[in-house]
């Protein structure tokens, strides 16, 4: 699966146009974004890639210097269960 990054959104489509995958991170102030939107399509869902998407999505984030608070149920969750990944999170913290 082919991932497209744009500024404030990682997504995927298949051969017909048809969104496959996206998560969505407007800039919510000038060094933070903020996760709001996670989809995956429901034909790929149950297969990983949605946490597969979140981990393009705080990688890119980081890469840019960027913090992230996430308001999007599902980002949330996602870095509920992992923790290593809180480091540039704001408002989701398991550890100490």
């Amino acid at each position: 699966m082919e991932f497209i990054y744009e500024k404030n959104r990682i997504y995927s489509k298949d051969d017909n146009g048809e969104l496959l995958t996206e998560v969505t991170f407007p800039k919510n102030e000038k060094e933070v974004v903020k996760i709001n939107h996670v989809y995956v399509n429901k034909k790929l869902r149950g297969q990983g890639i949605a946490s597969e998407i979140m981990l393009k999505a705080y990688n890119y984030i980081k890469d840019n210097n960027k913090k992230i608070i996430a308001s999007c149920p599902y980002a949330i969750s996602w870095f509920k269960k992992h923790p290593s990944y809180q480091d540039i999170v704001i408002n989701v913290k398991t550890k100490e």
